[in-house]
């Protein structure tokens, strides 16, 4: 299966005009994300610890970018 063949969701809050959002596919071995406006194009495939690590690093205060570092190994990019 191709990688525009999977099913991609957005956030429910995403402006309803597109273009101001990630898309992802969470499959049982990595975490795709990939820009809505360019859905052909590269994306990037996360282990579930550097998807944990990148959710968490969301959610912190803005300017906080003390995020511990994930192994390069848990990241690729497609």
């Amino acid at each position: 299966m191709s990688v525009e063949e999977l099913s991609w969701f957005k956030s429910s809050h995403s402006g309803g005009e597109g273009g101001e959002c990630l898309e992802i596919f969470p499959g049982p071995h990595a975490i795709r994300i990939r820009d809505s406006k360019n859905p052909a194009g590269p994306h990037l495939a996360l282990s579930p610890t550097a998807w944990a690590t990148f959710l968490i690093f969301c959610s912190r205060p803005t300017g906080n970018f003390s995020a511990s570092r994930t192994n390069d190994s848990e990241v690729s990019t497609g």
